[in-house]
């Protein structure tokens, strides 16, 4: 293959989002994306936030197909490629957007900037002492390796195959745990559990069923930190507030487990069924005192923890803060009924998550050989 090294300026033209400014804002409200809604590859549009942009604003901030976005601050080089998954969808001051300029695949220079990040080539384009930034000057300049268009389309197709089953499989992990949600929902949010008919309700809480601090159900640790020069290629996935960021050659905590975001972006809640890495990024159940992983998960995930937000400039949660919720303890049947029940959909999940992981890594090692030339698509 022939290669070129070309600056990112050269082949795409850079955005950063708009100021968000309620007092100054004119126009239509239309959704945007924040930093928190973008993942490694992915998007999370379950929490969107509107603001308002004029007709000339549309153009300049607003997202078509094939627009990489990249986010300003958090995990350098934090990035995915959007496909409209949603309509009219804008961005925020907190990202980049990264349109490819013709002769450039928009999925093969996706792929180059994640192959980029995963490698930690952008931590050091980073500015500020305390809160940290990605310039739009200083991302201009980055250097990339670009092959013949072909060549291009054929890395970026090999890629894709494996990322479009991997999506796949997220959608049906998605419904099944959708269902378990939904069995957690109508028991202990609705409190129409087994036997409900003859349980007396008082002020909202039935009886058998105990008022107590989350903090005496569950202990949250910090996570550990992990640089990605101490890395070393393995099994055990590491997890970040946002999900997986890559793999490492021991576990520091066993599961089965459940993991949040401490730092960075909250509001996530993940159970991890084997021995993995949590990161310093996130806050991880230490010891499950009253409650199970699977009623953890589902408790947690309704607090919305995002709301518990301590941080002045970056989103941080607290444990402590969030030791002191007050919630609900079922008695100790339903909850074993529950976890039974909701075994059936985990073990389908962990089946569908198991085979991600290794599509994700067989991905990942021919993403660097394949964009540094060492290996043919």
């Amino acid at each position: 293959m022939s290669w070129e090294s070309r600056g990112l300026i050269e082949i795409a033209d850079l955005t950063l989002g708009k100021m968000l400014d309620q007092k100054k804002n004119k126009g239509e409200l239309l959704p945007y994306l924040a930093n928190v809604n973008v993942r490694w590859g992915s998007f999370d549009l379950n929490e969107l936030r509107e603001m308002r942009f004029e007709p000339h604003e549309v153009e300049r901030y607003g997202l078509q197909y094939g627009d990489i976005v990249m986010c300003e601050g958090g995990e350098p080089g934090r990035c995915a490629i959007w496909k409209e998954q949603a309509p009219r969808m804008m961005i925020q001051k907190a990202l980049h957007r990264i349109r490819p300029k013709e002769g450039v695949d928009g999925d093969f220079l996706y792929y180059s900037l994640v192959n980029e990040g995963m490698r930690g080539r952008f931590s050091s384009l980073f500015t500020g002492s305390t809160i940290k930034h990605l310039p739009k000057e200083k991302l201009s300049k980055v250097l990339l390796s670009i092959p013949s268009y072909r060549d291009q389309k054929e890395i970026s197709y090999l890629l894709s195959s494996y990322d479009e089953l991997i999506g796949n499989n997220k959608r049906r992990i998605q419904l099944l745990e959708e269902s378990a949600h939904l069995l957690y929902k109508e028991w202990f949010v609705h409190l129409r559990f087994p036997g409900h008919e003859h349980v007396k309700i008082t002020n909202g809480v039935p009886e058998g069923w105990e008022p107590l601090p989350l903090g005496d159900l569950i202990t949250l640790q910090r996570g550990f930190d992990l640089p990605v020069s101490k890395r070393i290629e393995g099994e055990v996935p590491i997890y970040a507030s946002t999900g997986i960021t890559g793999y490492h050659a021991e576990p520091k905590v066993s599961g089965p487990g459940v993991v949040t975001g401490r730092s960075g972006s909250l509001g996530q809640v993940m159970y991890v069924s084997c021995d993995y890495w949590p990161l310093n990024t996130t806050l991880w159940v230490k010891a499950f005192k009253k409650i199970r992983p699977h009623f953890a998960r589902h408790l947690l995930a309704g607090l919305h923890l995002e709301q518990y937000n301590g941080g002045a400039a970056v989103p941080t949660l607290n444990r402590n803060d969030v030791h002191r919720i007050q919630v609900l303890l079922p008695p100790p049947m339903l909850l074993s009924l529950f976890e039974e029940q909701a075994m059936d959909f985990y073990r389908q999940v962990d089946i569908l998550t198991k085979a991600n992981e290794r599509l994700a890594r067989a991905r990942d090692l021919l993403l660097p050989k394949l964009m540094s030339g060492e290996l043919a698509a």
